[in-house]
């Protein structure tokens, strides 16, 4: 079974980029993104075989998450039921007979940090909701997560340390998801993989210099370990500021 993830900064305008031939490239019995920027009726794809379901954000314009799967899955939920982070569209819940899978778009700390003790917050509230899905099933989740793990995830750790996504505060809340026995499915078979990245900057050149980072995964429970097939980051695919990361697993 494929699953691919991508944050694809505005549906809307990725449409316009190629958006439909990399889909159907990439035939994937799950599709998930992130940061879809848009509202209900604002976008009609027409993907036959599919069940869609969207997140939007109160906010227009702004965060969102979807899943396209060729699997009907048993149930369905948005948030992560608390109200302060679910108004942002961030999380959608698949519910199957074995297992669950999450598309989850994680928010930024944002510049100078400001929104850091939110995302804190956010971090541990998220992480109990997987816990709690995995008390009952299987648990695959995936997304944008908005940070770097080490210093092999990124570019240049040493000038970005303190800068949003490469904190010590987000890092170390990454590193308590893997304490829990989660698995980072891209670096359980590729340890030492480096200058492999999921998001470039618009600025400076950054893609054509492959000056990237690394913050899209697809997160496994332990359970599932022995199931796992193979990851992969498309890093030939563009339109995004972000490029698809993908995930084989016998489900």
């Amino acid at each position: 079974m494929k699953l691919v993830s991508w944050n694809v900064n505005g549906i809307r305008a990725v449409l316009d980029k190629g958006f439909m031939e990399n889909f159907k490239a990439l035939d994937a019995d799950f599709f998930c993104l992130q940061e879809t920027k848009c509202q209900q009726g604002q976008v009609a794809l027409d993907l036959p075989g599919y069940h869609q379901y969207w997140n939007y954000a109160n906010r227009k314009g702004y965060s969102g998450t979807a899943i396209f799967t060729r699997r009907e899955p048993l149930s369905v939920s948005y948030g992560i039921g608390m109200e302060e982070h679910d108004k942002e569209g961030r999380v959608i819940t698949l519910e199957y007979d074995n297992y669950y899978v999450t598309t989850v778009y994680t928010p930024n700390s944002q510049s100078e940090l400001q929104r850091l003790s939110y995302r804190m917050q956010w971090e541990a509230d998220f992480l109990a909701y997987m816990n709690g899905l995995r008390e009952k099933k299987s648990v695959i989740f995936c997304g944008d997560l908005n940070v770097a793990h080490r210093e092999i995830d990124l570019k240049n750790p040493k000038s970005n340390h303190h800068n949003a996504g490469f904190t010590d505060e987000e890092r170390g809340c990454f590193q308590r998801v893997l304490d829990e026995g989660f698995i980072d499915t891209f670096r359980y078979f590729y340890p030492d993989r480096a200058d492999i990245y999921s998001w470039w900057s618009y600025r400076f050149h950054a893609r054509e210099n492959n000056s990237g980072w690394r913050i899209d995964y697809f997160i496994v429970s332990p359970d599932l370990k022995e199931k796992l097939q193979d990851a992969c980051i498309h890093t030939e695919i563009t339109g995004s500021d972000h490029c698809p990361v993908e995930l084989m697993i016998d489900l």
